[in-house]
C-alpha cells in the first residue's frame, strides 16, 4: 500500500514539474529574445557572428533546461556518440521525431547547429524572437527554402531536419517526407542519421503534455552513420527525384531505432 502511495506521490509531482517545465522553457525563450539577443543586435553589427553566438546560446540554456529536468527527476537521458555530430560540416542531420523535446536534445550537443523549423512558430510569441536570432530556416519559404539550404550547407554549415515532418505515431511505421532527401540529393552533401528512443510514451503526437507515464522516462540519443547522399545516384539517373526516392525509402528504414 505505502510503495502505490509513493508511486502516485511521484506521478503526481512529475506531472507537475512536467507543466512547470513548460513555462520555463516559454519564459526561456521570450527572455532571451527580449534581452540577449536584442543586446547582441545592439553590440554585435557582424550578422554571422551574432548568429552564431545566439545558437551558442541557445544550446546552453538547452543544456541548463534538460539538466533541471532531470534533477527534478520529470525525465532521464543519456547520449551516445555526440562527439562525432559536433565535428560534422556541411552535413544535413536527419533524425526520428518521438517526442516534443527531440530538437532540444539535438541542438544541446552541437551548438551551432541550423535546423528547419514548421512556419507555425513563427507566430510564437515565446519563440519567434529564438527563431530569427537563430537564422534558421523555416519549412514555408518555398522556391527559395532549397537554394538557401544549398547555400548553407555549401559553407559548411550542420541543418537538422525531421525528414517526418511531425512527431511519429506510436505504433505506425515512420512516414518520411522527400523534402530532406531532396535537399541532400540537390546539395551533393553527406547526411549523419540520428537515432532517438524513449522507453515509455513521453510527449508524443497523440499524448497531452500531462499524460505522463507511470514510471520515469529515459530517452537515449544515439549517432548513428554517416552516409553520402551522392551514393544513391545511378548513372541512369535524369534528375534527382529518383536518387531522392531511393533515399528516402533508405531513411525509412534506417530511422528506426534499436531499443536495446
Amino acid at each position: 500500500m505505502w510503495r502505490k502511495c509513493l508511486e502516485r506521490l511521484n506521478w503526481c509531482w512529475r506531472v507537475v514539474m512536467t507543466g512547470g517545465l513548460f513555462v520555463l522553457f516559454g519564459a526561456g525563450g521570450l527572455a532571451l529574445s527580449l534581452l540577449w539577443f536584442n543586446l547582441l543586435l545592439l553590440a554585435v553589427p557582424d550578422k554571422n557572428k551574432r548568429r552564431n553566438i545566439a545558437r551558442r546560446s541557445i544550446a546552453a540554456s538547452f543544456r541548463l533546461f534538460l539538466r533541471i529536468g532531470r534533477f527534478l527527476g520529470v525525465f532521464d537521458y543519456q547520449f551516445s556518440g555526440a562527439e562525432n555530430l559536433r565535428s560534422d560540416k556541411g552535413c544535413l542531420v536527419v533524425a526520428n521525431h518521438p517526442t516534443l523535446l527531440d530538437y532540444v536534445f539535438i541542438a544541446s550537443q552541437t551548438p551551432e547547429i541550423g535546423c528547419l523549423v514548421k512556419a507555425s512558430l513563427v507566430n510564437n510569441p515565446c519563440f519567434k524572437g529564438v527563431i530569427r536570432a537563430a537564422d534558421y530556416l523555416i519549412n514555408s519559404q518555398g522556391e527559395t527554402l532549397l537554394p538557401e539550404s544549398q547555400r548553407r550547407l555549401s559553407v559548411g554549415e550542420t541543418i537538422l531536419i525531421f525528414p517526418e515532418g511531425t512527431r511519429t505515431r506510436p505504433g505506425e511505421p515512420l512516414a518520411i517526407q522527400r523534402g530532406a532527401a531532396q535537399i541532400a540529393v540537390r546539395s551533393g552533401c553527406p547526411l549523419r542519421l540520428v537515432h532517438i528512443y524513449c522507453d515509455r510514451r513521453y510527449l508524443d503526437k497523440q499524448s497531452r503534455w500531462y499524460q505522463v507515464p507511470a514510471r520515469k522516462p529515459m530517452i537515449t540519443v544515439s549517432v548513428q552513420q554517416r552516409i553520402e547522399s551522392l551514393d544513391f545516384m545511378t548513372a541512369q539517373d535524369e534528375a534527382p527525384t529518383l536518387a531522392a526516392r531511393r533515399l528516402s525509402h533508405y531513411l525509412r528504414q534506417e530511422l528506426v531505432p534499436d531499443p536495446r
